[in-house]
């Protein structure tokens, strides 16, 4: 990959992990994932620390509230946020006590992308952000501070190159004007393409670092993250939508990374062997007419999504399957 903040052969994590204690799951990641950990997130912890909250902790002057909605803007700063901030200072706390004598070079960090956040958080009067212009470009524009002074601080304590993520499962439901309205009788419109890729472009310029953009939908627009300038594109193999081969081999030809999902975030039952778990990539790429050395130089490995529902036991192994299915892209052995 070209300046490629990570190894050939690397692998990472999405995000998510079960649990509440974040040193042991730091250590799980710094030893498993060596070549490109991701700080974890415990969603188990509760409010705060799901996806949501926890990217609403990083928002600059903007606060939002827990209601029994769902997140709401607030006027101020309260216990939901607090709560979501100390959580973020914890959970890097104890990332840097796991790191001492085996400093990463690049670490990962993840956030709800801007379309995902805005279309579950709400305004006061119950509508989502997203469907206030006004509103929406500001939620952006605090979102790309937050997540600079976050990739600063994470560089700062680690001494590491930072990747952000950003997670966006509700940007094909956003694309297709999927989302009910607040007395559920309707859908919130279509967000037109060039609209979506431009607010999203935004926020990955400003950052300030390499951006991967992940979506595990059946249709992630790949095309449209490659364009709005994502550095890689995350999103599970297993649930592809065969409508999208033509734009993962788009986004090859760009040389755009692809993180390829294809280690189960729930256990099996039976662990799959490293040619069970390669080879819907290596079908993949050889549908598309790719050299499969293309894994070695524009793939890494992945669960297939977040892993915060499975067993403690199934997490060390699915992520020393997934770091094992990174080598094996740089040395396939004899048997592929």
């Amino acid at each position: 990959m070209d300046d490629a903040p990570w190894p050939a052969g690397a692998a990472t994590g999405i995000g998510s992990l079960p649990g509440t204690d974040p040193l042991e799951a730091a250590r799980i990641v710094l030893g498993e994932l060596p070549d490109l950990p991701h700080l974890p997130e415990l969603p188990a912890r509760g409010v705060g620390a799901d996806i949501i909250g926890r990217t609403a902790a990083l928002l600059v002057d903007l606060p939002v509230e827990l209601v029994p909605a769902g997140y709401r803007t607030a006027a101020h700063v309260g216990k939901d946020h607090r709560r979501g901030v100390d959580f973020l200072r914890r959970d890097l706390d104890a990332f840097e006590e796991a790191a001492e004598g085996r400093a990463p070079k690049t670490v990962k960090v993840q956030a709800a992308g801007p379309w995902t956040l805005t279309a579950n958080v709400e305004l006061a009067r119950g509508h989502r952000v997203l469907t206030d212009k006004g509103a929406l470009r500001e939620f952006a524009a605090s979102l790309t501070e937050g997540l600079a002074r976050h990739a600063a601080e994470v560089a700062k304590r680690t001494g590491a190159r930072v990747v952000v993520q950003l997670d966006e499962p509700t940007l094909p439901a956003v694309l297709r004007g999927l989302l009910p309205t607040p007395s559920k009788l309707g859908t919130v419109a279509a967000v037109p393409e060039p609209d979506a890729r431009a607010l999203l472009a935004s926020v990955i310029e400003g950052v300030g670092v390499d951006v991967v953009v992940h979506c595990c939908a059946a249709e992630p627009p790949i095309t449209l993250l490659r364009e709005a300038g994502a550095k890689a594109i995350a999103f599970d193999v297993s649930v592809l939508d065969a409508g999208r081969w033509d734009e993962v081999g788009e986004a090859w030809e760009e040389r755009t990374a692809l993180f390829l999902g294809l280690t189960p975030s729930l256990d099996p039952g039976r662990p799959p062997t490293l040619r069970e778990l390669a080879k819907p990539a290596l079908d993949l790429v050889d549908r598309l007419g790719f050299p499969r050395s293309i894994l070695a130089a524009h793939a890494l490995p992945t669960p297939a999504c977040g892993m915060a529902g499975a067993s403690a036991a199934w997490v060390r192994r699915a992520l020393a399957l997934t770091r094992d299915t990174g080598k094996a892209f740089l040395e396939p052995p004899e048997d592929w």
